[in-house]
């Protein structure tokens, strides 16, 4: 079991640790609804270092990442970021990721925790021409400051102007006395905020810099379950639950990432090609409980007469909207919005309706 940098004063500061993608991590602090409600109205810090960071450089560094991404890298411009995936060769998402344009000749990828390993045997057996590559994943911490209020508490600690960004955009600066340090304005939560990119021997001190500039705003630091309800508050996928090696990004509702421009020859591109002109029979949707019930990963979707019709992939009680929440593949006839369905919770079908995503808007 790995540790990241900070693990140990999580454990000074009373976090309840549990062993997640191989990192022992922090779950919760004070408790997942106080710490997901700090996030949407005010501003949160999450250790999240054991994200994956791979270098592409060199002169054949666009080619393989236009090659392995959906979306189209040649959109990107020096300090833009952009989120995408890497299609299989079956159909299927290896990851998603975020995809990070230094220059020209110089990427970043940032994937899944649980997915570094997979993801760089990928990378490299898809490195036909012999690009810089370099799975940097273990020299790396990353801290999610998160919150309406975080850019603003963020700017005391830098002479950069971080307010003003553009939503997935990054800077190279100086932060709480680091110099080159990525600061982007990306985040997993839907309430705004950073993202920043440190190296581990400087995690501690950047870690309290964070802590103390945002006290005045009430910072707390969050855990990996509000991580959770926030992501699904807002629609976004969490690999593993509501994509994988199995679900095409047309069927995810991620066409928006897949682009099928010129000279985007990305793996498989055909396939996906295929399922655009020709639909798809079953798609990733929200729903929100009518009855009272809180839906979980892998609980039956019925039809009115208990005929199974999709599975739930992600299900939580929404700390915002007092209500269950879900998403969960379902056959496109029964897909459409305001569709009443059921959940089969112990038996019982308990009544739901699908909803368009995100559910939460703050």
């Amino acid at each position: 079991m790995k540790d990241t940098a900070l693990t140990k004063i999580h454990e000074q500061m009373g976090g309840k640790m549990v062993a997640f993608a191989g990192y022992n991590m922090t779950v919760q602090f004070e408790g997942v609804n106080i710490e997901h409600e700090t996030v949407r109205k005010g501003v949160g810090v999450f250790d999240v270092s054991h994200m994956g960071e791979f270098w592409i450089k060199g002169p054949k560094a666009f080619e393989l990442v236009q090659r392995i991404t959906s979306n189209d890298v040649a959109k990107l411009f020096d300090g833009k970021v952009q989120y995408s995936c890497f299609p299989n060769d079956k159909g299927g998402i290896v990851d998603d990721l975020l995809v990070y344009r230094m220059n020209e000749e110089t990427y970043l990828l940032v994937v899944n925790a649980a997915n570094i390993d997979k993801d760089w045997e990928w990378v490299k057996k898809q490195n036909i021409n012999d690009a810089n590559i370099r799975n940097a994943s273990d020299e790396i911490s990353q801290l999610a400051i998160q919150g309406p209020k975080a850019l603003e508490a963020m700017q005391k600690l830098t002479d950069e102007n971080i307010i003003d960004m553009e939503y997935y955009t990054f800077k190279n600066l100086e932060f709480a006395g680091v110099k080159d340090v990525i600061l982007s304005t990306t985040g997993y939560t839907g309430s705004g905020g950073c993202e920043v990119y440190i190296a581990n021997e400087d995690a501690d001190q950047v870690y309290k810099a964070v802590l103390e500039a945002g006290e005045e705003y009430g910072i707390k630091p969050i855990g990996l379950a509000a991580r959770d309800t926030l992501r699904l508050e807002s629609g976004f996928c969490l690999y593993g639950n509501d994509i994988d090696e199995t679900t095409s990004p047309i069927e995810a509702g991620l066409g928006w990432i897949t682009k099928l421009t010129d000279g985007n020859d990305f793996i498989n591109r055909p396939y996906i090609e295929k399922q655009k002109e020709e639909g798809i029979t079953r798609r990733l949707r929200g729903f929100e409980m009518i009855d009272k019930g809180i839906p979980r990963q892998h609980y039956e979707i019925c039809d009115a007469d208990g005929n199974q019709i999709g599975e739930v992939t992600s299900g939580t009680m929404s700390p915002m909207l007092k209500v269950g929440i879900g998403m969960g593949y379902i056959q496109k006839e029964h897909a459409k919005f305001d569709t009443e369905i059921f959940i089969r919770v112990r038996k019982k079908l308990l009544k739901a309706k699908v909803v368009k995503i995100p559910f939460y808007k703050g």
